[in-house]
C-alpha cells in the first residue's frame, strides 16, 4: 500500500461518509421515516455518484484518474 495515495483517498471517503448522513437527515427530517430499503437505495445512489461528480468538478485524487 502507498501510504501517499491512500491519505490522498481518506478526506474523499470522509466526505462521502458525511455526505450520506447528510442527505439521510435532510430526507429523514422532509419525509420522516422512509425505510430501511430507501435509505440503502439512497446511500448506494451516493457512493456510486459521488466518484463521477467530483471528477466533473475536477477535485477528484489522482488515484481515480483513469
Amino acid at each position: 500500500m502507498d501510504t501517499d495515495r491512500l491519505l490522498e483517498l481518506v478526506p474523499h471517503y470522509l466526505a462521502m461518509l458525511l455526505l450520506v448522513f447528510l442527505v439521510l437527515g435532510v430526507v429523514r427530517t422532509l419525509a420522516g421515516d422512509v425505510g430501511f430499503w430507501i435509505e440503502l437505495a439512497i446511500i448506494f445512489v451516493l457512493v456510486f455518484l459521488y466518484r463521477p461528480v467530483v471528477q466533473v468538478l475536477g477535485i477528484a485524487p489522482s488515484a481515480w484518474e483513469e
